[in-house]
């Protein structure tokens, strides 16, 4: 009886090749935590705020009264949305004056540190806008179109034409900001659906596109900290390896380049209002290109 041939086995499937990961050699280079240490502080300092207003609904410690869009502070302070005072007065309302002072405060401050330093540093949505960024990566998906950039422009005017066109607060009724925050802090509602979508948006649509190309918060304060102190800077760039990591991981990429590769004789820090002062750069750079500095220093370093 002749022996029936064995069947070939069949080619294994190729193995799913997962996506580059960002700021891998910064890890092998520095450490996980020295690697990671931008993204860290600026978690705590959003937890911190977040805990300030809850300590008062929660634990009845009332250091902060309100939320993002107006409070005050220990009692005396005010500090208040410019935004919402932006509406108010668009609307053909005169604020009070503490919403008034609370606006100039918060206004100063991110001219000094940055307007988009709320952006990464505070705003809620941001821990979201993250999350989608880093699933994105995870599963490898390529697909979306980037909305315009002067979109988030024409926004900002079309919030303030609709306060003066209803004599309301328009943004207010549709603004993520204020509705993840308030429902953190009192519950989440029916703001549930817009912030799924921002989260959503990022996700499938346009990488970064809420708080690079749509949020007219965002616009604002890029306004308000146009020329801020606080600034970073490619201080170390002929160092740069091209691994491009801080390309991908920047929510403002377009600010990078100038300053990278001297673009125009541009020198190393980065001016564009648009930045927002996270230090994902610093953090993902095996090579050390990046670091905080200020607007005035203008070293550049072999």
């Amino acid at each position: 009886m002749t022996a029936m041939a064995a069947a070939p086995n069949p080619a294994p499937a190729p193995a799913r090749r997962m996506p580059p990961v960002p700021g891998r050699s910064a890890i092998a280079a520095r450490g996980w935590h020295a690697a990671h240490k931008w993204l860290l502080a600026r978690r705590v300092v959003q937890m911190a705020t977040l805990l300030l207003f809850l300590a008062g609904p929660w634990f009845g410690i009332w250091i902060v009264k309100g939320n993002l869009s107006s409070s005050l502070a220990l009692g005396v302070l005010p500090l208040t949305d410019p935004l919402l005072v932006l509406q108010s007065l668009a609307a053909g309302h005169l604020p009070y004056r503490d919403a008034l002072i609370g606006a100039a405060i918060v206004a100063l401050f991110y001219a000094l540190v940055g307007g988009r330093v709320f952006c990464s540093w505070v705003c809620p949505v941001n821990v979201l806008t993250d999350a989608a960024a880093w699933l994105r990566r995870r599963l490898g998906i390529k697909s979306g179109r980037t909305p315009p950039e002067a979109l988030r422009w024409w926004l900002l005017a079309g919030v303030l034409a609709a306060s003066a066109a209803t004599g309301s607060i328009a943004w207010e009724f549709v603004n993520p900001v204020s509705m993840l925050h308030r429902g953190v802090i009192f519950g989440i509602g029916a703001g549930l659906a817009i912030v799924a979508a921002v989260f959503v948006f990022d996700l499938l649509v346009a990488s970064r596109g809420w708080c690079g190309h749509v949020c007219p918060m965002g616009a604002l304060y890029a306004l308000v900290g146009a020329r801020s102190v606080l600034r970073v800077s490619a201080v170390r760039r002929a160092k740069c390896d091209d691994c491009m990591d801080c390309f991908t991981v920047c929510p403002e990429p377009q600010v990078i380049r100038p300053a990278l590769k001297s673009v125009g004789g541009a020198g190393p820090l980065i001016q564009a209002p648009a930045c927002t002062n996270c230090g994902r750069c610093i953090d993902v750079c095996s090579v050390d290109v990046f670091r905080f500095a200020t607007r005035f220093d203008q070293r550049s370093e072999s």
